[in-house]
């Protein structure tokens, strides 16, 4: 059976910097940014950039380019234990969809309530209690929020009419929702900056505190922001290079994945601060305190802004709209893109019909999502993200810069990729991927881990103040069980492998 092929390189560009420009752009980065030093944050999110981020993104292309398969595939070519950081990086992925959707099914509620600003007066009563009906703790679930439960199922409905067909129709669907969150965002940005107070929320936005750059913390946010919003370390991005033809740019196509990410969380700060800007003036406040973090920040802080808004009920409704048809079609290109990875994971091993697979990855997720669609689903989505993130996918980073890359011999690395490469790679990158990048990432792994539980044990973050056998089962059973799981699919015997060993 031939492999699925890109129509064109822009398609396959266009894929790729919608799996890695997601909803975390819009909110997560600017956040981040804000509160972890302002400009001075650029300094350790470039440094993350440079020596992780693209490193390990042109060897995830390199990967899925050379061996024209999914991660366990493709990194089966090195053992037992390549297939295994594969499934481990595709088990991540589907973990990350299934929760993912749930803020996607948020997105869709608040498209419909954006027509009647349901949310003015009290937007955090309106998104917990209205929307969420949140419980107070995660082991009281509650039953189902309707609301949620309802966008879920339009999320995985979309997810599946973007994928059913392959890399065709998603070629289809990335001409329309990359280009059109960067034109929303834009307008949103312009708009934002000529209303009273926004230049305080752009300052508060970049206001370089370089005394932030010896808190390791903001190191490790940096290097954290990277690999999620860059989608590397789920295998995504090397299941989308391997439906390049063998003679496809590597390193342009890596370039300009990673530096249009880059702009897209740029250009969402400049339009989520200079709103929060104009709130703090019409409230009184400092833009510090009506600034909030993660989902709050999209669903409680920014819609309380657009209801205050001079521009009546109509303009505050089409800035609504605006911000959610951004977060829409920023959220989509990520959530398919989870899926396609592990569909084409699973086919590749297997032998599968592709679209059958997909349906069944599709139905499995929603299933497993429906824990956060639940009453008390935010207190699980919290704890799986946090440590999903925070160590699943810098391990698998990790490792392949640390393993793979040595196994495939660095220089040969970089003479592959400048075989088929418009832009050709010194010997300084073989001193990156060789030695900088494994060595700065082994460091932050280990202060990323040695602070977490530092702050469990002082209680220095809330996240000690969940039940510890919450944080053990969304935590550390969840990456076990993933790791477990990628163990086991190594030794399912298929035709495949079964040929392969009787022509040995």
């Amino acid at each position: 059976m031939s492999r699925d092929r890109w129509n064109n390189r822009l398609v396959f560009v266009l894929a790729a910097v919608g799996s890695a420009a997601g909803l975390g752009n819009a909110w997560c980065f600017p956040y981040v940014c804000a509160t972890n030093g302002g400009g001075a944050f650029l300094i350790p999110y470039f440094v993350a950039l440079i020596t992780a981020g693209i490193p390990v993104l042109i060897l995830e292309f390199v990967i899925g380019h050379k061996f024209q398969g999914g991660a366990p595939t493709s990194l089966a070519n090195f053992g037992k234990a390549g297939e295994i950081l594969g499934w481990f990086a595709t088990f991540i992925s589907f973990v990350i969809v299934t929760y993912y959707s749930v803020i996607m099914a948020w997105v869709f509620d608040y498209l419909w309530y954006s027509f009647s600003i349901a949310w003015e007066g009290d937007s955090g009563g309106f998104f917990f209690g209205s929307i969420l009906k949140l419980t107070d703790g995660p082991w009281e679930l509650g039953g189902f929020s309707i609301p949620v439960l309802i966008g879920l199922v339009l999320t995985w409905i979309s997810i599946y009419l973007t994928i059913k067909d392959g890399v065709h129709t998603v070629g289809k669907v990335v001409k329309w929702t990359v280009g059109l969150p960067v034109l929303l965002l834009f307008i949103l940005a312009v708009s934002g900056m000529t209303l009273e107070g926004a230049m305080d929320g752009i300052n508060y936005y970049l206001t370089p505190d370089f005394s932030k750059l010896t808190d390791f913390k903001v190191w490790t946010a940096a290097f954290g922001q990277i690999f999620f919003s860059l989608s590397v370390g789920f295998g995504v991005m090397i299941a989308y290079s391997s439906y390049l033809d063998k003679k496809s740019d590597i390193t342009n196509n890596a370039f300009m994945t990673a530096l249009a990410n880059s702009g897209v969380s740029f250009l969402a700060g400049f339009a989520i601060f200079s709103t929060l800007g104009y709130m703090a003036a019409s409230t009184g406040s400092t833009v510090a305190e009506v600034s909030t973090a993660g989902v709050g920040l999209a669903f409680v802080v920014y819609p309380e802004a657009i209801s205050l808004l001079p521009f009546g009920a109509i303009g505050q409704t089409i800035f609504a709209l605006g911000f959610f048809i951004a977060l829409l079609t920023l959220g989509i290109d990520s959530a398919f893109s989870l899926v396609e990875g592990t569909s084409t994971a699973i086919s590749d091993k297997f032998d599968f019909n592709r679209k059958k697979t997909t349906v069944g990855v599709i139905l499995i997720g929603f299933v497993v999502s429906l824990v956060y669609a639940t009453k008390g689903g935010l207190y699980w989505l919290d704890i799986v993200d946090r440590y999903i993130n925070n160590f699943g996918i810098l391990v698998v980073g990790f490792i392949e810069i640390l393993v793979i890359a040595r196994l495939m011999k660095v220089n040969n690395v970089r003479e592959y990729i400048n075989e088929v490469s418009d832009i050709k790679l010194g010997k300084w990158y073989t001193i990156l991927l060789g030695i900088a990048s494994p060595v700065i990432l082994g460091i932050v792994l280990v202060m990323t881990a040695y602070t977490e539980i530092m702050d469990l044990v002082n209680k220095t973050n809330y996240y000690a103040s969940y039940p510890t056998s919450a944080l053990i089962l969304g935590g550390l059973i969840m990456l076990l069980v993933t790791l477990l799981a990628s163990v086991i699919f190594v030794f399912f015997k298929t035709k495949n492998a079964k040929e392969n060993s009787e022509e040995a």
